[in-house]
């Protein structure tokens, strides 16, 4: 209760913290690594996929960076936001792994998103041997689905794979 009698609502007594309009906080809250990725989904209504480079850092792989947050959005998507990469595309459920509070293209069709985009070839070198390292791909599932998505993103992840592999 305040001083004047009324009952003081969540906000207003500090149990929570405003995140953005609309969207709140409990104070006590301990953020978890990747929660900014549950705000773009609230933020897209549920529609955004993380993907791309967004998604290299929820799996731990690569040394790529960038000041969006890379989210895959269907087509027709209007929403825009200045801290916001959207990429526009149909994915296909095998390609989406659901996480705590929002979706992550899977690690295989990350890479191969990344690769249709003409990364740095070396960090992307250094990106598919993270993931197989880590067990999150293997050279044959890379080679065969990204043949079936993008040929010429097959072309840039094969060449990648001989550079991870030549000492």
């Amino acid at each position: 209760m305040s001083r004047s009698g009324k009952l003081q609502t969540g906000a207003l007594a500090g149990n929570w913290w405003r995140v953005d309009r609309g969207l709140f906080r409990l104070v006590e809250w301990v953020p978890g690594v990747h929660d900014e990725l549950a705000r773009w989904t609230l933020w897209s209504r549920g529609r955004a996929i993380v993907s791309h480079e967004s998604a290299m850092a929820v799996y731990g792989i690569g040394e790529f960076e960038s000041r969006y947050v890379h989210l895959t959005v269907p087509p027709g998507f209007t929403m825009r936001n200045e801290a916001v990469a959207l990429h526009h595309a149909e994915l296909p459920p095998d390609d989406v792994v659901a996480r705590s509070g929002y979706r992550v293209t899977t690690p295989l069709r990350t890479l191969i998103d990344i690769a249709a985009n003409a990364a740095d070839e070396d960090q992307f070198a250094r990106a598919i041997a993270d993931a197989r390292r880590g067990g999150l791909v293997t050279t044959r599932r890379l080679r065969s689905h990204a043949e079936t998505l993008d040929p010429r993103a097959a072309l840039y992840i094969e060449r990648a794979i001989q550079q991870a592999e030549t000492p």
